[in-house]
């Protein structure tokens, strides 16, 4: 839609204002004396009073004689004059060609006529005023203009205005779908503008603030799920000791291993929770360094292989030369140690897990393959959300704290990597991600 600026507007309303009587004035001036010149008419005038003043001078015997009255009658309406003649001792009208017209819009000139030193009688002429219905044509447009160009004012600054400020308290209220007026003023359409863009950006922040209101929730009640099952088992075990259930030294180790590895369990939870609430809401000082990723995995592998060989699960690489990058060795660390331990826990035994490690254009691309389940439709989807784990009971037996790939995912994005999750073909979990190499 077309707009105008201000300035734009403010000229066409001065020139709207101006020209508006002028347009008046000329237009009556027309239709009064057929013509739109402006001095004719006053010459034309002077004329016929001029030529009356004669008449009335040169027939000063037949003032009071009608016939003489009719001529002169029929000579003021073709000059559109009024005359009345007073006598010179009393001022009493001896003579007046209409008396039923009104003078208001007449202007009078007087004079007196004297003969032989003898004052005969008073003259009034009623000369009608040329210029009163072209001035007041002028008047009546001034005030038209003024009327219109107040209408116009309301319409397109003060209605859009009002509409704004009403908005704008509805946004004060916590109501963002008000509808904004379209302005015709290019300065009040910005203006506009600038509020639809406040109020999607508003709407966004409200909607991220709900979910993460409800992820606040989730996480809160899942943390609580979580701490409470190994604590209930640890009170459980414990009073069971106390209480001297485990009486014979096998029962008494058995308690003891299951109350060390609950407790194995909370320290891995709240270690895992005290680097994702970091990760997320703390600005981490990161120790940048040129790293070879393929020594990194090799790393990682040697600290999972006893565990890999309890399960039998054999680890095959397949690395390539210069696979240099830059970061913080232990976060990276960290993050391929819950990709490894996730890998691990859902391989069955005489499994394969496959790592693989090569320079792919300036990226350095790794991935990791095992022969387990895979992941379902769902978890495809939620497998990087906070606390998710696919397993409907929670046990810990199978699944971990639900923060392993999340944490391993925003490390990876803090390296200005990326990280993804799917199906192999061959069946079995396949992760995969990139991360930017040392040039």
């Amino acid at each position: 839609m077309p707009t105008l600026r201000i300035r734009t507007f403010t000229v066409l309303c001065f020139f709207f204002i101006l020209s508006l009587p002028w347009i008046f004035y000329v237009t009556a001036h027309f239709i009064e004396t057929k013509t739109f010149r402006f001095s004719t008419p006053d010459e034309n005038l002077q004329r016929h009073v001029t030529e009356t003043i004669h008449t009335i001078e040169t027939n000063a015997d037949n003032w009071t004689d009608a016939n003489w009255q009719r001529q002169l009658e029929t000579q003021l309406r073709k000059a559109n004059l009024e005359v009345a003649i007073l006598s010179a001792a009393s001022n009493q009208e001896m003579y007046r060609s209409n008396p039923e017209s009104s003078s208001w819009f007449s202007s009078t000139e007087r004079f007196s006529l004297i003969e032989d030193g003898q004052l005969l009688g008073k003259v009034v002429i009623y000369v009608p005023s040329s210029r009163m219905v072209p001035t007041i044509s002028a008047i009546v447009g001034f005030l038209l203009a003024f009327i219109i160009v107040g209408i116009a004012l309301r319409r397109f600054f003060l209605q859009p205005l009002e509409r704004m400020g009403l908005v704008a308290r509805k946004i004060a209220a916590g109501e963002f779908d008000g509808q904004l007026p379209i302005g015709r003023i290019t300065e009040i359409a910005d203006v506009g503008a600038g509020f639809e863009v406040m109020m999607k950006g508003l709407r966004t922040s409200q909607h991220k603030q709900m979910a993460l209101e409800e992820e606040r929730r989730f996480m809160i009640a899942a943390i609580a799920h979580d701490l409470r099952t190994p604590l209930f088992a640890l009170r459980g075990y414990l009073d069971g000791l106390e209480q001297g259930i485990a009486k014979s030294p096998d029962k008494i180790t058995k308690y003891v291993a299951v109350c060390k590895e609950k407790s194995r369990q909370l320290d891995r939870l709240v270690e895992d929770l005290f680097t994702f609430t970091t990760m997320e809401y703390m600005e981490q000082q990161k120790n940048v360094r040129p790293i070879d990723l393929k020594d990194l995995f090799q790393q990682t592998i040697d600290g999972f292989r006893p565990l890999a060989q309890q399960k039998h699960i054999s680890i095959s690489t397949d690395f390539e030369e210069n696979c240099m990058i830059r970061g913080d060795s232990h976060l990276l660390e960290r993050a391929l140690n819950n990709l490894f331990d996730n890998a691990i826990r859902h391989t069955p035994s005489s499994g394969n897990i496959v790592v693989r490690c090569y320079k792919e254009d300036a990226n350095v691309t790794f991935s990791l393959k095992d022969t387990g389940p895979g992941f379902s439709s769902e978890e495809l989807e939620r497998v990087f959300e906070p606390l998710f784990r696919g397993e409907v009971s929670r046990n810990r037996s199978t699944g971990g704290s639900g923060l392993g790939l999340t944490i391993s995912q925003r490390i990876i994005k803090q390296h200005g990597g990326e990280l993804a999750a799917k199906n192999h073909l061959d069946g079995g979990a396949f992760i995969s991600g990139w991360l930017p190499g040392d040039n």
